[in-house]
Formats: C-alpha cells, sequence, structure tokens
C-alpha cells in the first residue's frame, strides 16, 4: 500500500520543476540582504516613526488666489460666526507661514495653533498669501491652508479675513476653549 501511494505523490510531482533562490545564503544558514534591500527596508523603518501631526498632505483641491474661506463647525453660534467673519473680535496670536515650504508651514501651523489653544488663545490669525505667483500652480499654500483648518479638531471656524487684515492672503481663525477655559465657565454659570 505504500508503493501506490508513493507511485500516486510521483506521478502528481512529475511537472514540477525545483524553485532556484535569488539570494543567496551564507554558509551559517543566514541571509544576507543586498544593500538595495537594506536602503528599503530603513527607509520604511523611518516612515513608520511617529508622527503626531496629522495634518495631510495628499492631494488637495486648489482654490483660486481671490477665492473666500469660510467654515463653521456645526454647534458654533451665528452671531459668533458673523463676528469672527467681520473681524470684531481682538486677534490673539498671528502666523506668518509666506516664503515657508509647505512641509514647513505644516508644522508651524500645527504646532502654533496646539500652543495657542493651550495657552488659551481664542482668536488668530493666519497669513497664508494669495499666491498668485506660486509654482506650478497659484495657491497652493493658500489650498493646503483651506484643508488643513477644518482638520484641526479644536478649530470651530474660520474665514477670510478683511482687507486691513490681509485680505485674500489672510484667515481669521477660532480655536474652541481649552479644558481650564470649560471649568471655569461652568463654575461661573454654577454659581448663578
Amino acid at each position: 500500500m505504500h508503493d501506490e501511494e508513493l507511485d500516486l505523490f510521483l506521478q502528481e510531482m512529475a511537472g514540477v520543476k525545483r524553485f532556484t533562490a535569488d539570494a543567496v545564503a551564507d554558509p551559517n544558514g543566514e541571509h544576507s540582504p543586498s544593500l538595495a534591500q537594506q536602503a528599503r527596508r530603513k527607509a520604511a523603518e523611518q516612515d513608520m516613526e511617529y508622527d503626531p501631526n496629522y495634518l495631510s498632505m495628499e492631494y488637495v483641491d486648489l482654490v483660486a488666489p481671490d477665492e473666500v474661506m469660510a467654515y463653521k463647525k456645526d454647534g458654533v453660534q451665528d452671531g459668533v460666526y458673523k463676528n469672527l467673519r467681520l473681524g470684531k473680535y481682538q486677534m490673539d496670536a498671528t502666523l506668518n507661514l509666506l516664503g515657508k515650504t509647505l512641509v514647513e508651514a505644516r508644522a508651524a501651523l500645527f504646532s502654533f495653533i496646539a500652543e495657542c489653544h493651550q495657552r488659551g488663545i481664542r482668536t488668530l490669525l493666519i497669513h497664508h498669501g494669495m499666491g498668485r505667483d506660486s509654482k506650478p500652480h497659484p495657491a497652493i499654500l493658500k489650498s493646503y491652508c483651506f484643508k488643513w483648518l477644518p482638520q484641526i479638531p479644536e478649530v470651530l471656524a474660520c474665514h477670510t479675513a478683511l482687507k486691513p487684515h490681509g485680505g485674500y492672503a489672510a484667515t481669521y481663525v477660532l480655536l474652541q476653549k481649552n479644558a481650564e477655559q470649560k471649568r471655569e465657565n461652568r463654575e461661573r454659570h454654577q454659581k448663578k
């Protein structure tokens, strides 16, 4: 019976050819990767390093240099948004992104908003420029700012600034209250 199984196995394996390995193993049986494989592995490890900045550098819908930014999260009162839009709030902090690369602007915007929120600063002015002459497309930095600001959870609303504050080249931003401000607000309303 054993010979019948062996014969059957050999019939099934008749068309199979021996596999030849691409890499050569050393005498100890360990595989030594090529320099190209080592470089790919190192690049992959660097890509996997944690980056807390979640702002996307992927595809962006391009906006015109004179396009108006208008964004408001649900729950933001119309009167508050109107005052922001009309520049009626004092701008407590300003960020100038002019002349920065996209990577630099992404990092600067992310850290600036995080720091402002932590410090309790609520109204900001971001200067991103109009980008009329930016290459290869106009308004690249402005387009990314329009994409990034709504991605940030602390941003409640933003709108293109009025002419005295930079016009189409700048954006007003309203941040939510930080934990300390929320606690103070609850305490103030509980005393009434």
